[in-house]
């Protein structure tokens, strides 16, 4: 049996599909691509906004005229809103982080981009961060997108993830890897 990470992902990425291909056609996908990532800040700066997708206090009529309402003041594409209109109607929006998650990677693979999740001990630079995404495009051929964060956990170096590849270079890691050799040795 499925679980429901799994369904809610299958359920985004039918609707996801859907627009896409509508906006695809039309050539709109720089501007899905813009208004994808306002409406996920929107969602994570809004404990309201996440509250009206998953609680069950709030009716389909409820969700619909918020979400008409949200769609209208963040000045979202006719083809964007009526998607969310119908995800409130069906009682689907508590697959939205399921679904923006789902239609930027439509739109990457689309402009021939990958995005690799960057986990530093410390903030990198710009030149940091402009080189590491030279290198990775070299090895990727394709264009890179930095998602980059900071984990002072890591006391030094990074974790690249790069599609399903992952290269751990940081000192809390190699600390580990030390202290298994040692427990096997002694």
């Amino acid at each position: 049996m499925a679980n429901s990470a799994s369904i809610s992902a299958d359920i985004a990425g039918r609707y996801a599909q859907a627009l896409f291909e509508l906006v695809k056609d039309s050539g709109g996908i720089d501007a899905l691509s813009t208004q994808v990532d306002e409406l996920a800040s929107a969602y994570d700066d809004s404990a309201d906004l996440r509250d009206l997708t998953v609680s069950p206090l709030y009716d389909r009529n409820a969700q619909e005229a918020a979400i008409t309402a949200l769609a209208s003041r963040m000045g979202l594409s006719a083809e964007l809103a009526n998607t969310l209109r119908l995800l409130a109607r069906n009682r689907r929006l508590f697959t939205l982080p399921q679904f923006v998650a789902r239609l930027r990677g439509l739109i990457a693979d689309a402009r021939g981009e990958v995005t690799a999740d960057v986990t530093s001990a410390q903030a990198l630079t710009q030149e940091q961060q402009a080189r590491l995404v030279s290198t990775l495009n070299a090895k990727t051929g394709k264009t890179v997108k930095l998602n980059a964060r900071v984990d002072e956990n890591l006391i030094g170096g990074m974790i690249v993830k790069l599609g399903s590849q992952m290269i751990d270079s940081s000192i809390r890691s190699k600390l580990a890897s030390l202290q298994n050799a040692m427990k096997e040795v002694g």
